[in-house]
């Protein structure tokens, strides 16, 4: 790529899953994500560590697993934890770039923290920047349909006749478009967080009028309950007290709005992204820029009547990714496993940085030459955590999701992907399976490495 530094548009996206446009869903509108998908490769088999905000965020910024930094919840602990860990854009700022930040990238509690620093690293920056905009100013005047005050996780809505730039998320845009403008004659890294489609669902209300009521539609309850009839208790145990849905009392035209508002955000997100793409373009960087897009983990919308993430399936655990780099194949879409913390070593490497010798993930360079390079043969693993005796671990294949409870204790899930997309049927205790089984258990099992605090029980508190 010659001696010239490459710059770096690292674009993230919070709890969005692959309903997409750019992913094969027709529905939702993502003009521009299409955009940039025709500019590089799309991973079609892109998993996080941790479908979790906070660990999956650190294990990103750092490419060490939630195992290895000790955080498996939204406590602020990485630095506590691991002082002298070097994360990804710390590692660009040491090598002379511009490290920039606009919204969030670490763990942000949404609305909550939003227009405060949260659980930021200022050892990542140069400078950085936290807008705040009607969606936590007027966040009164947001539509909660469930029985909890708190929106941080909420059946929430609100689409009010506004401009993008009054929201945060079109602020966080305008923030990175003049950071573009200012430093387009030198090296940078900046970091665009965007907070949507993070509930509360909150866009404009031209992106709501882009999906009728009436043309979005929720899984059958019924259909959804059978697809669970086969699954260990711990993979749904979150959600199991007031299936579906997650809070009491919700009903299916209460999801069905929600679900319009979700996708009515990422098309929100969407033009957003065009918004930056137009930037590079109109100072003449695109050849000398790496464009990153990435989510921090899926999201359910019902499916098995199921809401949110923290889960082990695979609506949970896959996200959009997309790498779109100068001088590399252009249009394509690679179906092999790769995970979130294979970006720290792919734009280290790509940049001719030298990376920590302590990585866990693996540079993408050779799926981005060729995305079906049949050298890749590394799986991608993400844990769940929820208490010391509820916890597991899920490693997926190019063809299978191979997950275990407590180690196989709490159960096991095995679903064959050439036929079984939705995971509707758990092929692990079938007779003719066993051999896999084993196998996939071999493979999974070098990734257990929990610390023990977290497989204990913690202490009893004195009365």
């Amino acid at each position: 790529m010659g001696e010239e530094k490459m710059n770096v548009l690292f674009i993230a996206a919070d709890d969005m899953n692959c309903d997409l446009e750019v992913y094969g869903n027709s529905q939702v509108k993502t003009p521009n994500l299409k955009r940039l998908a025709a500019m590089g490769m799309r991973f079609d088999n892109a998993h996080c560590q941790q479908p979790l905000c906070g660990p999956s965020r650190a294990s990103l910024m750092t490419g060490l697993r939630p195992d290895t930094l000790n955080l498996h919840t939204l406590k602020h602990e990485l630095r506590l934890k691991n002082p002298d860990v070097v994360t990804l854009g710390q590692l660009f700022k040491n090598n002379g770039y511009f490290s920039y930040r606009s919204g969030k990238i670490y763990h942000y509690g949404n609305p909550s923290m939003i227009g405060t620093d949260a659980n930021d690293d200022p050892a990542t920056w140069t400078e950085r920047s936290n807008p705040a905009g009607i969606d936590k100013t007027r966040e009164s005047e947001i539509i909660n349909f469930g029985p909890n005050k708190g929106l941080g996780i909420s059946m929430a809505v609100w689409d009010p006749i506004s401009t993008d730039e009054e929201h945060t998320d079109g602020m966080v845009a305008s923030d990175v478009i003049a950071q573009i403008e200012k430093h387009k004659d030198k090296p940078f890294f900046l970091a665009a967080g965007f907070f949507n489609p993070h509930c509360p669902y909150v866009a404009p209300k031209k992106y709501f009028d882009m999906y009728p009521l009436e043309e979005i539609t929720i899984p059958d309850l019924d259909e959804a309950k059978k697809d669970l009839e086969d699954v260990p208790p711990m993979a749904y145990m979150r959600d199991s007290r007031n299936w579906p849905y997650y809070f009491p009392n919700i009903t299916v035209a209460e999801a069905r709005r929600c679900k319009q508002a979700y996708y009515a955000c990422n098309t929100f997100i969407d033009a957003q992204i065009g918004r930056l793409l137009d930037a590079l373009e109109k100072h003449d960087l695109m050849k000398k820029t790496i464009i990153v897009f990435w989510s921090d983990h899926g999201y359910f919308l019902g499916e098995k009547g199921l809401w949110y993430k923290r889960k082990a399936f695979e609506r949970s655990t896959r996200m959009p990714m997309l790498i779109a780099a100068p001088g590399f194949t252009r249009g394509k879409a690679s179906p092999k496993p790769v995970e979130l913390l294979d970006l720290y070593p792919t734009l280290a490497d790509l940049c001719g940085l030298e990376a920590p010798k302590n990585l866990e993930g693996a540079s993408l360079r050779p799926l981005l030459r060729d995305p079906s390079d049949p050298r890749w043969k590394k799986p991608a693993v993400t844990q769940i955590w929820h208490r010391h005796n509820a916890w597991g671990y899920s490693l997926r294949t190019e063809r299978y999701r191979y997950t275990e409870w407590l180690q196989g204790k709490a159960g096991r899930e095995l679903y064959d992907h050439s036929v079984d997309r939705e995971e509707v049927t758990n092929l692990a205790e079938k007779p003719e399976h066993q051999n896999l089984v084993a196998e996939l258990s071999s493979q999974l099992k070098p990734f257990f490495k929990l610390p023990r605090a977290k497989r204990i029980a913690p202490p009893k508190k004195k009365k």
